[in-house]
């Protein structure tokens, strides 16, 4: 006998194979139907993960709106105490220089002067150097690496190489 030969219908046993196949493997439409459902199921948490995540970037960028604000505020009050304080600190030097050293009003305020415009080279100065790093040259160097961006005009005097000349790479290695 064949062992692969289905029963017939009337034999018993017959039908419970046909069931436990129908149980086993959904029909077309059911898949098709599943995997809609999934997907819909999937989109709208998608969805509602999109809007969670603007809701959160819209409250901290209000958040940080009304920190700015504050902070600004509060620098602006140290600036001017900041300043009066000075302003309070050079006319004691200047009363001292003149009271006590013996010095002229005029030295005694052209030495004032003087030490301000020295804690004002220093602020320059160090200002300066801070700002060279809103340059972003690693970022603009790894970028040249990978080839995005690559401008040596702009960068060839600062590396110290004629406009025109590329630099050498020394991480590069050339066939002899």
């Amino acid at each position: 006998m064949d062992p692969h030969a289905q029963a017939p219908s009337g034999a018993p046993g017959g039908d419970s194979q046909r069931s436990a196949a129908d149980d086993r493997a959904p029909s077309i439409d059911e898949a098709f139907r599943d995997i809609g459902s999934a997907g819909r199921e999937g989109l709208s948490a998608a969805l509602d993960t999109g809007r969670a995540l603007r809701g959160l970037v819209a409250a901290d960028l209000a958040l940080a709106r009304s920190a700015l604000g504050r902070a600004l505020l509060w620098v602006s009050v140290a600036i001017v105490f900041g300043a009066s304080s000075w302003l309070l600190l050079m006319a004691a030097l200047i009363a001292v220089l003149n009271g006590v050293l013996g010095w002229s009003w005029m030295a005694s305020m052209a030495f004032a002067a003087g030490l301000s415009l020295v804690v004002t080279g220093v602020g320059v100065w160090q200002a300066l150097r801070y700002f060279e790093h809103t340059r972003l040259d690693a970022t603009r160097r790894q970028l040249r690496r990978l080839g995005i961006g690559d401008d040596e005009d702009d960068d060839a005097p600062a590396l110290g190489v004629a406009p025109g000349l590329t630099p050498r790479d020394p991480n590069r290695t050339e066939a002899r």
